[in-house]
């Protein structure tokens, strides 16, 4: 039976894709990551999904291994956001990791600046 390697949800035989993430399923799915907390560090922190989303990408696309910790619960809706997304990686990966994410901080912001001007 495929899974999706997002979702972790099993499907039956001929089904390719994910119907919720659109993700190509695969046979197994990969081992959880085991988070020992003396191993990770915490280099960014974020309310938004789709922030902690697409700086996992951009670390991972630098070959720096990420996580996401994220408490929030969309079952209790409630007004404003009462929990922190966290995006933690390994120690020995975490000053690239910083380093990357002050320079990506820095195009995305001269970026908007330019926009502005035009």
């Amino acid at each position: 039976m495929p899974f999706c390697p997002n979702c972790k949800y099993e499907y039956v035989n001929g089904i390719d894709k994910c119907p919720d993430c659109g993700a190509d399923l695969v046979d197994e799915l990969p081992p959880e990551i085991i988070l020992n907390e003396a191993d990770w560090v915490v280099v960014y922190t974020t309310s938004f999904d789709y922030e902690a989303e697409m700086l996992k990408g951009n670390l991972e696309s630098a070959g720096i291994s990420v996580t996401i910790l994220s408490q929030k619960d969309s079952n209790f809706p409630t007004p404003g956001d009462l929990s922190i997304i966290k995006l933690l990686v390994k120690k020995e990966d975490a000053d690239n990791a910083v380093s990357f994410l002050n320079e990506f901080k820095k195009n995305l912001e001269s970026e908007n600046q330019e926009d502005e001007t035009e």
